[in-house]
């Protein structure tokens, strides 16, 4: 190693160490801030963004819109979601695939959204509700079709009949002409006198 190269390499070190030294200065002199949680939940300020845990969409009247097509199940990376689906008859008299359980472990999911991302019916969406500590593994699986089945979709608004054509009025029955007007009496043949 020549002189050259050992008075470079101390100045590479000094430099990276002066290079440390001003990381650490800045952070020294940054105001600090401490989450004061959970004293402070009220006023936590969380993402909406923020991917904590998977939850399924229900309308106001207790819906779902999962059809159970497994497309989920399939894309996730990990085997996170285990579906069970059943087959019911209709009254049509027609065959459908329904949803029966939609199991989900917390504990396995990486949170990588793909699962949201393929629904066709946009049936599943991540919550931000970060609060997720449980002391037992088996409290992270997760049922997401919580709620009682419904047993049908809600069925439509019946529409309104047409109404039934009025049937017609009977005909009134035409006055009958008129006799014509007596003919005046000079046109009258004169009456006979019988004496």
């Amino acid at each position: 190693m020549s002189i050259k190269e050992y008075f470079v390499s101390i100045f590479k070190g000094f430099y990276s160490l002066i290079k440390g030294m001003e990381v650490t200065g800045k952070e020294l002199v940054t105001p600090k801030v401490t989450e004061q949680y959970p004293e402070n939940r009220a006023e936590l300020h969380i993402p909406e963004r923020f991917r904590a845990t998977l939850e399924f969409i229900y309308d106001d009247n207790g819906y779902h819109k999962c059809i159970a097509c497994g497309s989920c199940e399939r894309n996730c990376p990990n085997q996170t979601i285990s579906i069970t689906k059943r087959m019911v008859d209709l009254p049509d008299g027609k065959k459908k695939m329904k949803l029966d359980k939609y199991m989900y472990d917390l504990g396995s999911c990486t949170f990588c959204g793909l699962c949201v991302q393929v629904c066709p019916t946009n049936a599943i969406r991540f919550s931000n509700d970060f609060e997720q500590a449980v002391f037992t593994r088996e409290k992270l699986n997760k049922q997401l079709n919580y709620l009682p089945e419904k047993d049908d979709a809600p069925a439509p608004a019946p529409a309104a009949k047409p109404a039934a054509p009025a049937a017609p009025k009977p005909a009134e029955p035409k006055p009958a002409p008129e006799a014509p007007a007596a003919a005046d009496e000079t046109n009258q043949k004169p009456k006979e006198n019988k004496e």
